[in-house]
């Protein structure tokens, strides 16, 4: 009664104390069915409630799975479901149709859960299925020290880019100069790392490339460790006692390990060689150069820019490296940051979903889409003492009125060929398309009964145009 009491003192804690209410009961939910959830197949599809066009949209298809659904579905823009492909796993997040007409899907390990795991996002396995719906090919990292989660990232070369929880203990944390007041009272905590896997059909593969935060940490806590420093004098690293940190899973559950980075997405960009991460618990995108090797990447030098595995880049949040505060915030617990693609309007520039948590104006979710301050080269300018621009978006979306537009968790947003954007309110399971004029020409409504009520959760969308290499299977019968 103590915490309910104080979660209700003002509009900010009642926000978290909902949405704890909301996530421990999802939890439960998994706990109950884990990866062996099954829904009827007369039950598991997909409708459309209220879809609507008023012309204007993009001509196209759409890629989604459901998260509690073990199908995965391929839509066009009259709402009709023109392929499915089905797993044996649930909890599906991540999916991408390839070139070869190949799909590729994060989900469920299908090995147990782990709590120190359960923070959200959580997968454990990425599966690719070819057209016809056969399993081509499996990968799995879930076990008590390791666990994939989140977002993944096919690479032109055939290999693909995963997010990667490392569990930290106590001991280890503190040996890194932690804050222990940022830890539950016996947990450890939760790192992310990123991993380029080279699939090995028909299971596993070889991790080709790796890069890890726990090589760019600084911290100004505790000065008898090796990364102490002053952490304004380099916005390459990354402050492991960040002020400017979400920290609710921190005190959500008992014994849970503090999630530290929780990096929800992951995209690339060929032409710079450049990862770019959604950290959400620190309210901040990241840009980090792909070129450099795994041996320098756990370094501050080398590479195709000379910085080894440092931050090329940073957004969104300031006060994590002293360059802001509070009031200079951007965006909060995002999801889907993501460059638009070469020939779309708006090349090169960066596109979040800004989901709005805890925001000092009022609880709803935006688009934000900024012009990263960066050379023809890939360099990114920083003026000494400052932080990184723009110091506002070239365009946002935010509804009218903003508050009918809110979703706490999950979620994206893609710039399509004809300079509109698609957006997915994954919490509500709604897909829209809005103009530059944020005029919305279409939208669909993912309903999706389950025998637990209406869980139409959708991590995030994918769009293809009519003439993707990747729906050949469409003509071909």
């Amino acid at each position: 009664m103590l915490i309910v009491k104080k979660c209700l003192l003002d509009s900010k804690h009642k926000i978290i104390y909902n949405m704890r209410i909301k996530i421990l009961t999802s939890l439960i939910i998994l706990i109950m069915v884990g990866s062996t959830f099954v829904v009827s197949a007369s039950s598991d599809e997909t409708s459309v409630v209220n879809q609507t066009d008023t012309g204007g949209s993009s001509d196209g298809y759409i890629l989604f799975n459901p998260e509690f659904s073990k199908n995965i579905y391929l839509m066009n823009k009259a709402g009709e479901i023109v392929h499915k492909w089905r797993s044996r796993h649930g909890q599906g997040l991540p999916v991408y149709l390839l070139e070869n007409g190949n799909l590729l899907r994060g989900c469920s390990s299908g090995t147990g859960l782990q709590i120190r795991f359960m923070v959200g996002g959580f997968t454990g396995r990425v599966e690719m299925f070819n057209w016809d719906g056969e399993l081509v090919w499996e990968y799995v990292i879930s076990d008590r020290r390791s666990c994939l989660h989140n977002d993944i990232e096919p690479l032109p070369n055939g290999n693909i880019l995963m997010t990667v929880w490392e569990y930290i203990t106590r001991a280890e944390a503190i040996a890194a100069g932690v804050d222990t007041s940022l830890l539950n009272r016996w947990g450890g905590m939760l790192i992310d790392h990123i991993i380029e896997v080279e699939p090995t059909p028909p299971k596993g593969g070889n991790i080709v490339w790796e890069w890890n935060p726990l090589d760019h940490l600084i911290q100004d806590y505790d000065s008898t460790k090796e990364n102490y420093g002053i952490v304004a004098d380099h916005p390459e690293l990354i402050d492991l006692n960040s002020k400017g940190r979400f920290t609710y899973f921190n005190f959500a559950i008992p014994l849970m390990s503090a999630d530290f980075t929780h990096i929800n997405s992951i995209d690339y960009n060929e032409t710079f060689d450049q990862i770019l991460l959604s950290s959400l618990r620190l309210n901040e995108i990241w840009v980090i150069d792909h070129s450099a090797t795994t041996e320098e990447a756990k370094g501050h030098t080398g590479g195709r820019y000379g910085k080894g595995g440092d931050l090329l880049y940073r957004w969104g949040n300031p006060q994590n490296y002293r360059a802001g505060n509070a009031n200079d915030q951007k965006i909060f617990t995002q999801h889907d940051a993501r460059w638009v693609e070469s020939g779309y309007p708006g090349e090169g520039h960066i596109t979040i979903f800004n989901n709005g948590w805890l925001r000092l104006d009022g609880k709803y979710s935006s688009v934000e889409e900024i012009v990263p301050p960066v050379d023809s080269n890939g360099n990114y300018y920083l003026e000494p003492g400052s932080a990184y621009g723009p110091k506002e978006q070239t365009w946002t979306y935010i509804a009218n009125p903003p508050t009918s537009f809110l979703s706490y968790q999950l979620s994206g947003a893609q710039r399509l060929p004809n300079g509109n954007t698609l957006i997915c309110s994954g919490e509500q399971g709604t897909f829209f398309e809005v103009t530059p004029e944020k005029e919305v020409v279409w939208k669909y409504f993912n309903w999706l009964p389950l025998p637990i009520g209406d869980l139409n959760h959708v991590f995030k969308i994918q769009f293809y145009p009519p003439d993707y290499a990747g729906l050949k299977g469409l003509t071909n019968g």
